[in-house]
């Protein structure tokens, strides 16, 4: 019984398609300029809700910056022009992606250099490690023997 309960839920979960708060009147009549749309307001943040897409938020300034985005498509804008615009209006952190220049390089490389100092680190702790459990685990020589025997004989 659990099994079919389960497989309705996910059954159902699949059939609940993403939220879009996109409105009908919002929509251009180009199905092409819709679709150029919707994947520019994918790559937007919305400034109130910081981590979804203006596509996803049903925040007034989300849909101020569709409203506008259709705006300048209709315009005649390429999808990067209205990415410059939006950026020079709002400032990097519109974009979902941020682009790597002089002031997003610390963002992007951080991350790597991290790892890479991580991967350096463990690399020479394990090699310090067997380099210590090779040395004391290594057995006397003869010659070693024999000197240990003569310092402990003159000892005692």
């Amino acid at each position: 019984m659990s099994f079919r309960r389960a497989a309705a839920a996910l059954a159902l979960s699949l059939l609940a398609g993403p939220a879009v708060a996109v409105q009908p009147d919002e929509m251009l009549s180009d199905p092409k300029l819709e679709a150029r749309a919707r994947e520019l307001s994918g790559e937007l943040r919305c400034l109130v809700c910081q981590n979804q897409s203006i596509d996803d938020s049903d925040a007034p300034l989300a849909k101020d910056l569709r409203v506008l985005v259709r705006e300048r498509i209709k315009t005649g804008d390429t999808n990067t022009q209205v990415l410059d615009y939006l950026v020079a209006r709002y400032g990097e952190f519109v974009l979902l992606r941020p682009r790597f220049n002089a002031h997003t390089a610390i963002l992007w490389t951080l991350p790597f250099a991290v790892l890479i100092l991580g991967a350096g680190g463990i690399f020479l702790a394990l090699r310090r490690r067997s380099a210590r459990a090779g040395s004391i685990e290594a057995p006397l020589s003869a010659e070693e023997k024999a000197r240990l025997d003569e310092i402990l004989a003159r000892e005692s």
